[in-house]
Protein backbone atom coordinates (compact mmCIF):
# COMPACT_ATOMS: atom_id res chain seq x y z
CA UNK A 1 0.00 0.00 0.00
CA UNK A 2 2.83 2.66 0.70
CA UNK A 3 3.89 1.51 -2.72
CA UNK A 4 0.72 2.53 -4.30
CA UNK A 5 0.42 5.85 -2.68
CA UNK A 6 3.87 6.80 -3.20
CA UNK A 7 3.40 5.88 -6.85
CA UNK A 8 -0.18 8.03 -7.21
CA UNK A 9 1.81 10.60 -5.70
CA UNK A 10 4.58 10.50 -8.54
CA UNK A 11 1.94 10.04 -10.73
CA UNK A 12 0.32 13.27 -9.76
CA UNK A 13 3.26 15.10 -10.15
CA UNK A 14 4.22 14.59 -13.51
CA UNK A 15 0.99 15.34 -14.78
CA UNK A 16 0.61 18.71 -12.82
CA UNK A 17 3.96 19.99 -14.44
CA UNK A 18 1.91 20.71 -17.36
CA UNK A 19 1.10 23.68 -14.65
CA UNK A 20 4.29 24.40 -14.31
CA UNK A 21 4.35 25.09 -18.24
CA UNK A 22 1.03 27.15 -18.24
CA UNK A 23 2.75 29.75 -15.36
CA UNK A 24 6.04 30.11 -17.03
CA UNK A 25 3.83 30.63 -20.25
CA UNK A 26 2.70 33.41 -18.21
CA UNK A 27 5.31 35.33 -16.71
CA UNK A 28 7.84 35.15 -20.38
CA UNK A 29 7.15 36.86 -23.74
CA UNK A 30 9.86 34.73 -25.28
CA UNK A 31 9.95 31.28 -24.93
CA UNK A 32 13.11 30.12 -23.79
CA UNK A 33 14.10 27.63 -26.76
CA UNK A 34 17.59 26.70 -25.91
CA UNK A 35 16.55 25.89 -22.41
CA UNK A 36 13.66 23.57 -23.79
CA UNK A 37 15.72 21.91 -26.75
CA UNK A 38 18.01 20.70 -23.45
CA UNK A 39 15.67 19.53 -21.38
CA UNK A 40 13.22 17.61 -23.78
CA UNK A 41 16.59 16.11 -25.01
CA UNK A 42 17.33 15.26 -21.32
CA UNK A 43 13.90 13.82 -20.90
CA UNK A 44 14.29 11.64 -23.87
CA UNK A 45 17.57 10.54 -23.01
CA UNK A 46 16.24 9.47 -19.63
CA UNK A 47 13.71 7.22 -21.26
CA UNK A 48 15.30 5.63 -23.87
CA UNK A 49 18.26 4.47 -21.83
CA UNK A 50 15.79 3.34 -18.48
CA UNK A 51 13.40 1.23 -21.24
CA UNK A 52 16.13 -0.54 -22.79
CA UNK A 53 18.56 -0.67 -20.06
CA UNK A 54 16.39 -1.68 -16.83
CA UNK A 55 12.65 -1.99 -17.87
CA UNK A 56 12.93 -3.96 -21.04
CA UNK A 57 15.00 -6.12 -19.15
CA UNK A 58 12.90 -6.46 -15.65
CA UNK A 59 10.13 -7.64 -17.94
CA UNK A 60 11.76 -10.53 -19.91
CA UNK A 61 13.34 -11.32 -16.24
CA UNK A 62 9.31 -11.55 -15.37
CA UNK A 63 8.66 -13.22 -18.22
CA UNK A 64 10.71 -16.04 -18.91
CA UNK A 65 9.95 -16.89 -15.19
CA UNK A 66 6.58 -17.38 -15.56
CA UNK A 67 7.04 -19.14 -19.30
CA UNK A 68 10.20 -19.88 -19.72
CA UNK A 69 13.16 -18.83 -21.90
CA UNK A 70 11.71 -19.14 -25.17
CA UNK A 71 7.76 -17.72 -24.61
CA UNK A 72 9.09 -15.72 -22.15
CA UNK A 73 11.34 -14.26 -24.67
CA UNK A 74 9.08 -13.86 -27.53
CA UNK A 75 6.19 -12.60 -24.94
CA UNK A 76 8.60 -9.78 -23.95
CA UNK A 77 9.26 -8.40 -27.59
CA UNK A 78 5.53 -8.63 -28.58
CA UNK A 79 4.50 -6.52 -25.83
CA UNK A 80 6.90 -4.32 -27.01
CA UNK A 81 5.81 -3.34 -29.46
CA UNK A 82 2.29 -3.68 -29.19
CA UNK A 83 2.86 -0.76 -26.43
CA UNK A 84 4.81 0.92 -29.33
CA UNK A 85 1.79 0.01 -31.87
CA UNK A 86 -1.16 1.47 -29.20
CA UNK A 87 0.80 4.59 -28.76
CA UNK A 88 1.55 5.64 -32.30
CA UNK A 89 -2.74 4.78 -32.82
CA UNK A 90 -3.36 7.01 -30.68
CA UNK A 91 -1.19 10.28 -32.25
CA UNK A 92 -2.68 8.54 -35.59
CA UNK A 93 -5.99 10.04 -34.52
CA UNK A 94 -4.72 13.11 -33.02
CA UNK A 95 -4.56 16.37 -36.32
CA UNK A 96 -0.83 17.77 -36.00
CA UNK A 97 -2.35 21.19 -35.36
CA UNK A 98 -3.64 20.07 -31.84
CA UNK A 99 -0.74 17.68 -31.08
CA UNK A 100 0.20 18.45 -27.89
CA UNK A 101 3.68 17.84 -29.15
CA UNK A 102 4.04 20.30 -31.99
CA UNK A 103 6.22 22.53 -31.42
CA UNK A 104 4.63 25.94 -29.98
CA UNK A 105 6.61 29.43 -28.85
CA UNK A 106 4.54 32.01 -26.34
CA UNK A 107 5.94 34.65 -28.97
CA UNK A 108 4.15 32.75 -31.67
CA UNK A 109 1.03 32.79 -30.16
CA UNK A 110 0.81 36.06 -28.99
CA UNK A 111 1.53 37.50 -32.45
CA UNK A 112 -1.53 35.79 -33.18
CA UNK A 113 -4.15 37.61 -30.67
CA UNK A 114 -6.23 39.57 -33.07
CA UNK A 115 -10.07 39.17 -33.37
CA UNK A 116 -10.10 36.91 -36.24
CA UNK A 117 -7.80 34.51 -34.53
CA UNK A 118 -9.39 34.48 -31.12
CA UNK A 119 -11.87 31.65 -31.94
CA UNK A 120 -9.09 29.66 -33.69
CA UNK A 121 -6.98 30.25 -30.70
CA UNK A 122 -9.62 29.27 -27.94
CA UNK A 123 -10.30 25.78 -30.56
CA UNK A 124 -6.43 25.14 -30.37
CA UNK A 125 -6.13 25.31 -26.41
CA UNK A 126 -9.32 23.46 -25.88
CA UNK A 127 -8.69 20.03 -28.16
CA UNK A 128 -4.68 20.43 -27.11
CA UNK A 129 -6.06 19.87 -23.57
CA UNK A 130 -8.21 16.98 -24.93
CA UNK A 131 -5.14 15.56 -26.77
CA UNK A 132 -3.17 16.26 -23.73
CA UNK A 133 -5.82 14.42 -21.59
CA UNK A 134 -5.61 11.23 -24.13
CA UNK A 135 -1.75 11.41 -24.33
CA UNK A 136 -1.38 10.99 -20.88
CA UNK A 137 -3.22 8.41 -19.89
CA UNK A 138 -0.47 5.71 -20.95
CA UNK A 139 2.36 7.93 -19.48
CA UNK A 140 0.22 7.95 -16.12
CA UNK A 141 -0.17 4.24 -16.71
CA UNK A 142 4.03 3.59 -17.16
CA UNK A 143 4.84 5.89 -14.25
CA UNK A 144 2.68 4.16 -12.34
CA UNK A 145 3.90 0.66 -12.82
CA UNK A 146 7.36 1.43 -12.53
CA UNK A 147 6.70 3.10 -9.40
CA UNK A 148 5.23 0.11 -7.83
CA UNK A 149 8.01 -2.28 -8.71
CA UNK A 150 10.77 0.17 -7.99
CA UNK A 151 10.36 3.65 -6.48
CA UNK A 152 13.83 5.05 -7.58
CA UNK A 153 13.00 3.76 -11.17
CA UNK A 154 9.33 5.97 -10.60
CA UNK A 155 11.01 8.94 -9.35
CA UNK A 156 13.40 8.99 -12.57
CA UNK A 157 10.82 8.43 -15.01
CA UNK A 158 8.65 10.72 -12.89
CA UNK A 159 11.46 13.95 -13.66
CA UNK A 160 11.30 12.44 -17.51
CA UNK A 161 7.89 13.12 -17.69
CA UNK A 162 7.25 16.01 -15.83
CA UNK A 163 9.96 17.41 -18.12
CA UNK A 164 8.27 17.06 -21.29
CA UNK A 165 4.37 18.00 -20.07
CA UNK A 166 6.23 21.48 -19.49
CA UNK A 167 5.59 22.36 -23.20
CA UNK A 168 2.08 20.70 -23.25
CA UNK A 169 1.37 23.56 -20.54
CA UNK A 170 2.39 26.12 -22.69
CA UNK A 171 0.85 24.66 -26.12
CA UNK A 172 -2.68 24.87 -23.44
CA UNK A 173 -2.54 27.60 -21.79
CA UNK A 174 -1.50 30.38 -24.08
CA UNK A 175 -3.61 29.63 -26.98
CA UNK A 176 -6.58 30.06 -24.26
CA UNK A 177 -5.03 32.47 -22.52
CA UNK A 178 -4.82 34.60 -25.73
CA UNK A 179 -8.39 34.12 -26.88
CA UNK A 180 -10.23 35.07 -23.54
CA UNK A 181 -8.18 37.21 -21.59
CA UNK A 182 -8.43 34.84 -18.50
CA UNK A 183 -5.27 33.58 -17.36
CA UNK A 184 -7.67 31.29 -14.30
CA UNK A 185 -9.21 29.65 -17.33
CA UNK A 186 -6.09 28.91 -19.24
CA UNK A 187 -4.54 27.74 -15.96
CA UNK A 188 -7.62 25.55 -14.96
CA UNK A 189 -7.73 24.02 -18.31
CA UNK A 190 -4.08 23.06 -18.41
CA UNK A 191 -4.65 22.09 -14.96
CA UNK A 192 -7.46 19.94 -15.86
CA UNK A 193 -5.50 18.12 -18.57
CA UNK A 194 -2.63 16.69 -16.58
CA UNK A 195 -4.82 15.28 -14.02
CA UNK A 196 -5.74 12.56 -16.53
CA UNK A 197 -2.25 11.10 -15.97
CA UNK A 198 -2.67 10.07 -12.36
CA UNK A 199 -6.67 8.85 -13.67
CA UNK A 200 -4.99 6.65 -15.58
CA UNK A 201 -2.51 5.26 -13.47
CA UNK A 202 -6.10 4.62 -10.98
CA UNK A 203 -8.19 2.89 -13.76
CA UNK A 204 -4.88 0.81 -14.60
CA UNK A 205 -4.62 -0.67 -11.49
CA UNK A 206 -8.56 -0.79 -10.64
CA UNK A 207 -8.17 -2.94 -13.38
CA UNK A 208 -5.14 -4.85 -12.98
CA UNK A 209 -4.50 -5.40 -9.24
CA UNK A 210 -6.19 -8.23 -8.63
CA UNK A 211 -4.86 -10.27 -11.31
CA UNK A 212 -1.38 -8.77 -11.02
CA UNK A 213 1.06 -11.94 -11.30
CA UNK A 214 4.57 -12.06 -13.06
CA UNK A 215 3.78 -12.32 -16.91
CA UNK A 216 0.32 -9.35 -16.37
CA UNK A 217 3.95 -7.09 -14.64
CA UNK A 218 6.26 -8.78 -17.51
CA UNK A 219 3.86 -7.79 -20.83
CA UNK A 220 2.68 -3.77 -18.77
CA UNK A 221 6.52 -3.38 -18.09
CA UNK A 222 7.37 -4.35 -21.82
CA UNK A 223 4.86 -2.06 -22.82
CA UNK A 224 5.92 0.60 -21.10
CA UNK A 225 9.21 0.26 -22.21
CA UNK A 226 7.69 0.51 -26.14
CA UNK A 227 5.47 3.52 -24.95
CA UNK A 228 8.58 5.32 -23.57
CA UNK A 229 10.69 4.58 -27.16
CA UNK A 230 8.05 5.96 -29.22
CA UNK A 231 7.18 9.10 -27.23
CA UNK A 232 10.93 9.64 -26.82
CA UNK A 233 12.13 9.35 -30.80
CA UNK A 234 8.89 10.39 -32.41
CA UNK A 235 8.10 13.42 -30.11
CA UNK A 236 10.62 14.54 -27.82
CA UNK A 237 13.78 14.23 -30.23
CA UNK A 238 11.61 16.08 -33.05
CA UNK A 239 10.44 18.85 -30.84
CA UNK A 240 13.98 19.21 -28.86
CA UNK A 241 15.46 19.70 -32.06
CA UNK A 242 12.79 22.08 -33.56
CA UNK A 243 13.34 24.39 -30.25
CA UNK A 244 17.08 24.97 -30.16
CA UNK A 245 20.47 23.79 -32.47
CA UNK A 246 20.33 20.72 -33.16
CA UNK A 247 23.49 19.94 -31.23
CA UNK A 248 22.03 21.02 -27.90
CA UNK A 249 19.15 18.02 -27.97
CA UNK A 250 22.19 15.63 -28.54
CA UNK A 251 23.96 16.87 -25.40
CA UNK A 252 20.48 16.87 -23.18
CA UNK A 253 20.08 13.62 -24.81
CA UNK A 254 23.62 12.13 -23.39
CA UNK A 255 22.88 14.05 -20.67
CA UNK A 256 19.84 12.66 -19.54
CA UNK A 257 21.71 8.99 -20.34
CA UNK A 258 24.39 9.73 -18.23
CA UNK A 259 22.46 10.37 -15.30
CA UNK A 260 19.90 7.56 -15.80
CA UNK A 261 22.83 5.37 -15.54
CA UNK A 262 24.96 6.46 -12.67
CA UNK A 263 21.25 6.55 -10.83
CA UNK A 264 20.81 2.92 -11.67
CA UNK A 265 24.36 1.65 -10.61
CA UNK A 266 23.76 3.60 -7.26
CA UNK A 267 20.91 1.46 -6.54
CA UNK A 268 22.55 -1.88 -7.78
Amino acid sequence: MQNVLLALGLTLIAGLSTGVGSALAFFTKKTNTKFLSVALGFSAGVMIYVSMIDIFQKAKESLVAALGETGGSWATVGAFFAGIFLIAAIDNFVPSTENPHEMRKVEDIYSKNDDNNRSKLMRMGTLTALAIAIHNFPEGLATFTSAIKDPSLGIAITVAIAIHNIPEGIAVSMPVFYATGDRRKAFRLSFLSGLSEPLGAVIGYLILFRIFNDIVFGVLFAAVAGIMVFISVDELLPTAREYGEPHLSIYGLVAGMMVMAVSLLLFI
